[in-house]
Formats: structure tokens, sequence, C-alpha cells
């Protein structure tokens, strides 16, 4: 089904297959309030993790039941969210470091604040001023790119595929805010949830623990893509990272997605 507009996200209604552990609502069509609609969850009572979604123009509903997993799952994420980088943290500072050793084997750190950083994209001599938009999680979020695809995440890092712009953005910062934009068309800080995305996005995270960091490397992957195919140039990022959203959206509401590895996308990665 084709993705609507709605408040400036691709938010639309989105049909499971009996495979999905989402269900089907067995409240009573007069317990959903009239004007519940596509993408707008319903809350029955305080405490109750159970959201309807009651599509426009049909009486079906689905009924999206947090399982213990998923609940224990998305408090994680939400906690690795909350937390910042602190640079007097040893813990912080050997990420920085196996960020450094992953993304320039056999290469020597001369020190964690070094001018050595701008090579990677950083904007300064010390990465964690970078860091405050997003926190820690931003820079897990690299080094898990880092390690789990490191072909992609090279060829990415030195701008290896297509015609570049004379003005790219930057390789770190970008990541950085790939981050943050994720973050927020998950909308993790919302007590409810207010969009069909986050519901489809907590079956994904129920497959996979680590949905987040894989669903970061696919935004990657089409953020530069939707940048080589519109001949962007730095001045037009934060266009590009609108649109990358509107792509990730678009696929979360595909019928056979139900997992990270099921998006077209994801085919992207190497």
């Amino acid at each position: 089904m084709s993705p609507e507009r709605n408040q400036g996200g691709c938010i639309a209604v989105r049909s499971f297959t009996h495979s999905s552990s989402f269900s089907k609502c067995n409240h009573s069509q007069s317990s959903i309030s009239g004007d519940a609609h596509c993408g707008t969850p319903v809350w029955r009572a305080k405490g109750l993790t159970c959201v309807c979604f009651k599509p426009k123009g049909s009486h079906a509903r689905i009924c999206i039941n947090l399982t213990s997993q998923q609940e224990q799952r998305l408090n994680r994420l939400k906690h690795r969210t909350k937390i910042q980088f602190d640079a007097s943290r040893k813990d912080h500072q050997e990420a920085l470091r196996a960020l450094w050793s992953a993304t320039y084997p056999g290469r020597e750190l001369q020190s964690l604040v070094s001018d050595q950083w701008k090579e990677m994209g950083w904007q300064g001599k010390d990465p964690s001023t970078d860091f405050r938009g997003a926190g820690f999680i931003s820079l897990e979020n690299l080094l898990f790119f880092a390690k789990t695809f490191s072909i992609s995440f090279q060829s990415l890092l030195r701008k290896q595929a297509g015609k570049r712009a004379v003005w790219e953005y930057p390789f770190a910062v970008a990541g950085v805010n790939v981050t943050f934009m994720i973050m927020q068309m998950l909308d993790l800080d919302a007590t409810k949830p207010r969009t069909f995305i986050r519901a489809v996005f907590l079956q994904m995270l129920s497959e996979n623990e680590w949905a987040f960091d894989l669903l970061y490397c696919v935004a990657f992957m089409i953020m530069d893509k939707l940048w080589l195919d519109r001949n962007a140039s730095y001045m037009e990022f934060n266009d590009i990272l609108k649109l990358t959203r509107c792509q990730l959206e678009k696929e979360f509401l595909m019928d056979d997605v139900l997992r990270i590895e099921d998006m077209p996308s994801f085919t992207l990665l190497t």
C-alpha cells in the first residue's frame, strides 16, 4: 500500500501477513474512538501495552501487543539513547580508539584530541564535541557499521562510489546526523507510540536486538545513494536527510518487511 502524507512524514496503513506477531484486535467496535485513523494509536488504559490502529475507510484493526522481550529491548535502546558522550569515561575513550582502529587499521592514533580526526570527517580535532546532538549511541552506530559492514563503511568514508561533489558531506558528522534522524523517526522518547512506523520497528526489534544499529547502516547507505542520484552538495545535506527518512518510512510500510534485512535497501550493504 502506498504511503500517505501526514504532517510531513510518510505515514500509512500497512497490512501484515499471518506470520507477523501482530494480531487482530479483539476490542469491540464501540471501544475504538471515532477519530482513530491511519498511523494514530489509541490507548486503552494506563499501563496497557496494546495499541490499536484503525485504517481509514475500514473497520479492520491491528492490535500490537508488546511482549516482555520487546519491552526489555525497547527500554535498553531508550537507555542507550540517553547516554551522553563523556570524554572522562574510560569506556567512552576506548570506544573512540576502537572506532579509529576499525576505520584506519594499522595506523596509530596520536591522541584522542588530534588533527587526525578531521580525516574521518569530524569538525575539529576533538570528536567528543560533535556527539552532543545524538550522544554516545552515535559513536556506537559508527563503530557497529565499521565492524559489521567494513566494505560499505570504507566506501562511504573514502567517497569511492559515483561522481562526488566539490563540497562533500563530512563523513563522521553525517553519521551523527543519521543517528539523530532515526531517533526522531522512531519517536523513541514518546511515552505512547504516535506513529505506525514505531510499531513496525518494535516488530523488527523483536526479531533482532541490533535492529537500530542495522537500520543505521541502511540509512547511511540510502543517504549516500540519494546524495549521488541528486548530485547534491554540502548545502543540500538537510534536504537529502529528509528524503532518506521518507525512503526509510516507505520501506517500513511494505507488506513483506518484518525485519531490517527484508528492507529493499538492505541490499546496498556489503
